[in-house]
């Protein structure tokens, strides 16, 4: 990775943007005081909620950070599909006393407005989920001083990132949890994304420009493995999940752990869009029938979602989560960053000794 970018943050460890509420200003200042880059997830939030949680980290730290916003999406989904989708979930409406959302509740998640806040009130780092930014929106935060980053899920996104003059592509492999960041959602190619070391392998020999590695990654020999690969660092979300700081439901943080919940799938159950969650009641029951229709069935299950998490029932939650889930561990999120540089710098040490790890 560029020198300027890399000193921002000694350690090759970036805290990942887990939107709705996981991704906390005491959570980021955390990672970013440990040493690592904490990220803040503007996604599901306004313009000015958004600009807030930067007022509060930037009182909290005054190391460099980032902030991750949603490209707005295209009118692709089928209006009859997402009715009869509605139809199905009537029986959780009533079971949890709780009417659906509005499915046309809007697509591009304040895009625009967010864009204009990080130009006026720039931040050191930002990052695009969803797609790619425009080469003038690229442009434009490289003039106010910051560095850009996009995740790319097959080597042709991440071409698509160069091209837009990005300083850094994400590659997101198919182990990662939540949402995988795919340009362009295509229900054939389900469940038939890349293992993030062939795909770090692919893009390095796609594109010129740095990469950061995401998916699955919960200990620093993981991070030692996908540097030793061609990544500049490592990006950790479901790690990230468990910690004191993290403001994920206490439910969701003990499920990673919980001998219930014992694998992880991809579904649209509760958005409409791919993404890898803990196997429950509501991603059985739902995940099979759901259509390609994000945002419309993220808004339609969101009261849903709420009401699970308020009732206490964790089979009726997005229990999002990496595939090395089980591996979580509960501690301070600055602690966690120190055992993860440690366990990466002795597997270096065992590298460079000629032991394996």
């Amino acid at each position: 990775m560029s020198s300027a970018l890399t000193d921002l943050f000694p350690l090759p460890i970036v805290q990942a943007p887990m939107a709705g509420g996981v991704s906390v200003p005491q959570l980021a200042a955390a990672v970013c005081e440990a040493g690592g880059l904490g990220f803040l997830a503007a996604g599901y939030k306004t313009a000015d909620g958004m600009y807030q949680e930067i007022k509060q980290l930037r009182s909290l730290t005054g190391r460099p950070f980032g902030v991750n916003v949603f490209m707005p999406q295209p009118e692709y989904a089928d209006p009859a599909a997402v009715d009869v989708y509605a139809h199905q979930l009537a029986g959780e409406a009533t079971w949890y006393e709780a009417e659906l959302g509005d499915a046309d509740s809007g697509r591009d998640d304040g895009f625009e407005a967010k864009l204009v806040v990080l130009r006026d009130n720039p931040v050191p780092v930002v990052s695009f989920h969803f797609g790619v930014p425009s080469r003038e929106v690229v442009d434009a935060l490289h003039r106010v001083g910051t560095f850009v980053l996009a995740a790319a899920t097959t080597p042709d996104e991440a071409r698509a990132v160069e091209r837009a003059g990005a300083d850094a592509v994400i590659a997101q492999g198919i182990e990662a949890g939540g949402h995988q960041g795919t340009h362009r959602d295509i229900p054939e190619t389900d469940g038939s994304g890349l293992g993030l070391l062939s795909l770090i392998a692919q893009v390095r020999e796609t594109v010129s420009i740095p990469i950061v590695a995401a998916g699955g990654i919960m200990r620093g020999s993981q991070i030692a493995g996908v540097l030793a690969a061609g990544a500049s660092a490592a990006q950790l979300g479901t790690a990230f999940l468990a910690t004191h700081e993290s403001g994920a439901n206490a439910l969701h943080k003990r499920a990673l752990t919980n001998p219930l919940f014992v694998r992880t799938e991809l579904t649209r159950a509760f958005s409409g869009r791919p993404a890898r969650g803990l196997v429950n009641r509501f991603l059985r029951e739902h995940g099979p029938y759901a259509p390609a229709a994000y945002p419309e069935i993220h808004h339609l299950t969101s009261p849903l979602r709420k009401a699970a998490a308020k009732a206490g029932d964790a089979q009726g939650m997005a229990l999002w989560a990496g595939q090395g889930h089980r591996m979580a561990r509960e501690l301070p999120a600055g602690q966690l960053v120190e055992v993860l540089a440690g366990e990466l710098a002795a597997a270096r040490a065992s590298l460079t000794g000629g032991g394996v790890l």
